[in-house]
């Protein structure tokens, strides 16, 4: 296993060596029947010179394009292919030293990524160089489909289709691309019958194709009287997408038939002036709607791509939706994601920022270079711009920053330099491919930006990072994280986060038992992260003791608990401050209209910002989001002594409830005193104060109470059964908390269909009860969970066939009090 202990390292020398691909195949058709055979290559990752029967038809640079060698002189009956790859390493390595006039930072990665250099002279994904937060696997080899094309006459390379809204017409139309290889020397015309059964529309078209590389554009108006359900993001409406088929029927008597989804919806980016506050908003529209977009940043999914299954993208995509996610962000130094992502993304409602792979670096453009991006963006557009699951393409991630705050160092008068590289590469090749390519969604240059006031400073804004604009990335590791303070009252924060270590079911699988300690050379070497480890014991102790047991493992897996639970309450309090942020304008911030936490999944098993663990077994972060990212949420937070809580929601309708808050004392599962307020209005799609009390008159009337013998709990409960999750709100850190007696935690499993049944028990009050059920496929109900009542019951919902027995003997329980 390349991911066990250190054999990242141990391995190192495959990616530095080249490799060779190679087989004979039999063609399976008479060639001399053909006028055009080609070898099509979906993927190659990266350098390659590709040969058919010892002839070169070709050579590839450039993991995210896809290949086509005409093949047709070259091909016999029997033949031999060979695929010549060359080390990536040393192709990045000598592109940089053929760079000779000024150099491209940065050279390499921080040591702690035992990385390898030059990844930004390279198209290849830029994390398999290593990250922080990955490990470096320079993979070569044919990542994608190979196959051979044989056609006469024409051939259909790409089919997409957009939807519009004409609203002078008020009717919804689809424009239809399909792009051919026309090997025939004249025209070929014929016709083109759309057919879209659902509703009731049917066009015909007389086309005419000329020779060469030849496109179709077709417009086909949705019948008016037919009523056209638009796709939703999820917790917004339905995915709703029709069958529609396309049939080609030209004058050489062959026809094509193509069968696709057709999907409409529309997206707005919309920035524009906001009462009483300088900038302008940053927030999408989603069919006429303003959405706040709630999610998370993807990776790969893994260091091998030939690893990532249907299986593997949809159990996470899931989980994202299971948390009550609408956006994923798919961030620039990765891969452009497998078709399969994008589908299970339209089925299932999470919207895509979708961002080119550039990342934390600057680029070369030089010609070659800028032909292979061009080539790539080109393809990426065509493949992807049905999916409607994309909601907005992004040139970059974070190089406007890089250059704006100067992270290389470079000196003020070579500055000009580096930024006519920057406008070259992303607003004269990609942006203006992706204006051509793509009217049906926005485009922004990089991010962090500041969007149209970016734009107008020359796309390099002085400050990326200004609140008043655009979208923010924010990491403070060493401030308190429950004090919300210090988070940028954004207009849309698209990237922030802590740090975790994953369990140890997950770490167990890749190590031995001399790597189970926070401070073995193991521990150290899968943080890619400066100073991470450290990091994140300084975070956990602003609020909970550090544990001290004398077994190792005891406190090894005491830790991984509480660097679990530290990053489930960091992100929660942050997300929370941005969710509340919607609807109000404070010293001229706010209208915060995203919160997308780094990141979702994670790559491989170590430490990382990740809620969903290598495998995909959910952090407590994850069942946190579950709950703050939950469509009707109420929201506590202090400022001078006074306590607030705001109700948020996303729903489409204004709502009447009841808010409940109760407080307890640590010591006793007996409430100390109850407030049930009702006719609390929550306005739909909003966040509003809907209670202030000072805290001193809180502990007041709830006698014997003080800051660190008490806690409150709060919900919102309405008609119909509509209730929010229950939200807490700690009046002191938890390591000050009086009162708290160590619990008899105790659990009964059954089962129940095919879910399982956890009763749970305490003695006592249990903060962040944990239960976990080692390698276990599955995810529960509810986790992490602050438990106030004798009794509650979570359901385990299996991923694989597992048994109540299994279950029992799998199953740990922890709350904060069996930390030592």
């Amino acid at each position: 296993d390349p991911y066990y202990r250190f054999n990242d390292v141990m391995y190192r020398w495959i990616s530095l060596d080249n490799w060779t691909y190679s087989r004979t195949f039999k063609t399976p058709f008479d060639i001399r029947k053909w006028q055009k055979v080609n070898l099509v290559f979906e993927g190659v990752d990266t350098v390659a010179q590709i040969l058919l029967n010892n002839v070169t038809v070709g050579r590839t640079d450039n993991m995210f394009n896809r290949y086509s060698f005409d093949i047709t002189s070259m091909i016999k009956e029997v033949n031999f292919v060979e695929v010549r790859f060359l080390s990536a390493i040393s192709y990045a390595a000598e592109q940089s030293r053929s760079h000779k006039a000024y150099s491209i930072p940065p050279a390499c990665p921080p040591p702690e990524q035992k990385g390898e250099c030059h990844v930004n002279f390279i198209r290849k994904e830029q994390c398999s160089f290593s990250w922080d937060w990955g490990p470096s696997f320079p993979t070569q080899g044919i990542w994608k489909d190979v196959r051979i094309e044989a056609y006469n006459h024409y051939h259909l390379i790409y089919f997409s289709l957009t939807p519009f809204f004409i609203k002078s017409a008020q009717q919804w139309c689809l424009e239809i691309e399909s792009i051919f290889d026309v090997v025939s020397s004249k025209p070929i015309t014929g016709r083109v019958t759309v057919d879209i059964p659902k509703l009731q529309t049917q066009q015909t078209f007389s086309v005419e194709l000329q020779p060469g590389e030849g496109s179709i554009v077709l417009l086909v108006n949705i019948n008016k009287t037919s009523a056209v359900e638009p796709w939703w993001p999820n917790g917004h409406g339905k995915q709703t997408g029709y069958d529609m088929k396309t049939t080609f029927i030209m004058e050489t008597g062959y026809q094509i038939e193509k069968f696709s989804k057709a999907y409409f919806r529309t997206v707005e980016l919309v920035q524009e002036p906001i009462p009483g506050s300088p900038g302008l908003s940053f927030y999408f529209r989603i069919n006429g709607r303003p959405i706040f977009l709630k999610g998370s940043n993807w990776i790969p999914a893994d260091s091998f791509q030939d690893r990532v299954t249907y299986d593997t993208l949809r159990l996470l995509l899931k989980s994202a939706a299971d948390a009550n996610m609408n956006a994923l962000r798919v961030w620039g130094g990765g891969v452009y994601e497998q078709d399969e992502f994008y589908n299970i993304c339209d089925e299932i409602g999470i919207m895509i920022w979708q961002d080119f792979m550039f990342a934390c670096a600057l680029y070369p453009t030089d010609q070659n270079y800028l032909a292979s991006v061009r080539a790539e963006v080109l393809h990426q557009v065509r493949r992807l711009k049905s999916h409607p699951s994309i909601i907005l393409w992004s040139g970059n991630n974070e190089n406007e920053a890089a250059i704006s705050s100067n992270w290389f160092s470079i000196p003020s008068d070579k500055r000009e330099v580096y930024i006519r590289d920057y406008l070259m590469l992303y607003v004269k090749n990609i942006r203006e491919i992706v204006l051509r390519e793509d009217r049906s969604r926005p485009f922004i240059a990089s991010s962090p930006t500041n969007g149209l006031e970016s734009v107008k400073e020359g796309w390099i804004s002085q400050d990326p990072y200004d609140t008043h604009y655009g979208d923010t990335h924010f990491y403070d590791y060493n401030s308190d994280c429950w004090n919300w303070k210090v988070y940028p009252k954004t207009r849309f924060a698209s990237e922030y986060g802590f740090q975790s270590w994953p369990s140890f079911s997950t770490i167990e699988k890749v190590s031995s038992a001399e790597d189970w300690s926070y401070i073995s050379n193991f521990s150290l070497h899968r943080q890619h992260h400066d100073s991470g480890n450290v990091q994140m014991l300084q975070e956990v102790g602003y609020h909970f003791k550090l544990p001290q047991s004398t077994d190792p493992v005891k406190k090894f897996k005491d830790t991984i608990y509480l660097t679990q639970v530290m990053q489930a309450q960091c992100t929660k309090t942050e997300t929370e401050f941005y969710r509340v942020g919607q609807s109000e304008i404070i010293k001229g911030e706010g209208h915060t209209m995203g919160a997308l936490y780094w990141q979702l999944n994670d790559i491989w098993q170590a430490p990382s910002w990740a809620s969903l663990e290598y495998g995909g077994k959910w952090k407590l972060l994850h069942y946190f989001a579950q709950n703050f990212f939950a469509p009707l949420l109420p929201v506590a937070y202090e400022d001078q002594g006074v306590l607030y809580i705001y109700g948020v929601s996303d729903l489409h309708v204004d709502q009447k409830l009841t808010l409940r808050v109760i407080v307890h004392a640590w010591s006793s599962l007996e409430p100390v005193c109850t407030l049930a307020k009702e006719g609390v209005t929550v306005k739909a799609q909003s966040a509003v104060p809907i209670y202030k009390e000072s805290i001193s008159d809180v502990l007041e009337r709830c006698r014997n109470c003080t800051r660190k013998s008490c806690v409150i709990t709060f919900c919102l409960v309405g008609e119909d059964g509509l209730q929010s999750p229950t939200n807490h709100y700690f009046l002191s850190s938890l390591k000050d908390a009086v009162g708290m007696e160590k619990t008899q935690l105790s659990a009964s499993v059954s089962q129940q269909d095919d879910t399982y049944i956890f009763v749970l028990q305490t003695t006592a009050i249990a903060p962040f009860v944990s239960l976990d059920v080692g390698s276990i496929k599955g995810r529960f109900s509810d986790n992490g969970f602050l438990m106030t009542e004798k009794k509650k019951v979570v359901v385990f919902y299996p991923w694989e066939p597992t048994s109540v027995e299994e279950l029992e003997k799998s199953l740990t329980l922890t709350s904060l009090l069996d930390v030592v």
